[in-house]
């Protein structure tokens, strides 16, 4: 990503201080500090003022420092970071400092906060840059794009080595070796495989347990490739589906289809959510539907917005969201279906290439 949209980045963070009442803003959250600098290290906090940014880091990083974050005065500590962060609040006379209070341990702030001088304060600025970063760039779009290209074609090459009797945990390490080995960094999160009754619970954990023949699987992966993440479910069956298989299946996925069709700038996020509920509901499935119909993902796999029940946010051309309605049922299964879309202002952009059939192996 070109250096000049991380001085845009952390000039509209600059040009926003005065009107929140801030003469400076400190971002010590990875995501906020790559989305602002570019940086990748795991120990840094940035401090933006009207007139400059400062990057404090520890020698581990300070080649890499210089290297990713143009435009940042780098400041290399040779200790802990906040010492030299509340030394620089003193030289630069700031008062008014915003912190992101969601991000920053008790720990950390106690700290910071007992180094400042009598006439600095902290002062909670949190969720100002996860409000920046919904609306994606050009760039970050393509990056995404690129990470759910890759995360399908992992899928692909890994069910056409699935066989019979294939444990979960080893199908899902074979997904994620299959990302990596295609380009990816690493998985977004713990990759999710279930079979059978498994598959009714929603954040399942990969078992030593095999994979049966007249199973259902759910399979929900993510990568993460140029630090952006993708997300997508798909569904296997081994063996032939019977007819209530094909019923629900065919229920979720009209609901994950009205949802992408409600999709567009403007709308709420809550009527997304709507739409699918409603469809479900139709089906007399919307009990077994438990949690949102999806979320924002950019820099990390969950990210504002959330496609739910009671969110108000209004969509943006720009923001990139999973549309994943879902159905379980205790002692039977679980049906969820999951793209990555691109919001337009006429609709969006499924960015996930893979069918949607369900797979029968």
């Amino acid at each position: 990503m070109a250096g000049s949209e991380f001085d845009d980045r952390r000039g509209a963070v600059a040009g926003g201080l005065a009107e929140r009442k801030l003469d400076a803003f400190l971002a010590a959250f990875s995501p906020n500090l790559r989305y602002l600098t570019g940086f990748t290290g795991s120990n840094g906090n940035l401090l933006v003022t009207p007139e400059k940014s400062i990057l404090f880091t520890d020698p581990r990083y300070a080649i890499q420092a210089h290297s990713e974050s143009a435009g940042c005065r780098i400041k290399i500590a040779k200790g802990p970071l906040t010492p030299e962060v509340a030394g620089a609040i003193a030289r630069l006379g700031v008062k008014r400092v915003g912190y992101e209070p969601a991000r920053m341990t008790c720990d950390l702030y106690e700290s910071l906060k007992s180094r400042l001088p009598m006439r600095a304060s902290l002062q909670p600025a949190g969720g100002w840059i996860e409000e920046l970063r919904m609306v994606k760039s050009p760039a970050e779009a393509e990056c995404i794009r690129r990470s759910v290209r890759t995360n399908s074609r992992a899928f692909e090459w890994a069910v056409a080595r699935l066989g019979p009797g294939t444990k979960e945990q080893d199908f899902a390490a074979e997904l994620e070796y299959g990302m990596r080995r295609l380009g990816a960094e690493r998985p977004a999160f713990e990759t999710i495989v279930a079979g059978g009754v498994r598959s009714a619970l929603p954040h399942a954990q990969p078992s030593a347990a095999p994979l049966k023949q007249g199973g259902l699987v759910v399979v929900d992966m993510g990568a993460f490739e140029r630090g952006y993440a993708s997300d997508m479910t798909r569904m296997l069956f081994l063996g032939s589906p019977g007819a209530k298989v094909k019923r629900v299946y065919k229920a979720v996925l009209e609901a994950q289809l009205a949802a992408i069709d409600a999709v567009r700038a403007g709308v709420a996020a809550a009527r997304v959510d709507r739409a699918a509920r409603a469809t479900l509901e139709g089906h007399g499935l919307g009990r077994a539907f438990v949690h949102s119909t999806g979320h924002g993902l950019g820099l990390e796999i969950h990210e504002p917005p959330r496609i739910g029940k009671r969110d108000k946010t209004r969509l943006k051309a720009g923001m990139a969201i999973t549309i994943e309605p879902g159905v379980y049922i205790e002692g039977w299964g679980g049906i969820r279906i999951e793209d990555t879309v691109l919001v337009t202002e006429s609709g969006c952009e499924i960015l996930t290439p893979t069918s949607k059939e369900l797979l029968c192996i």
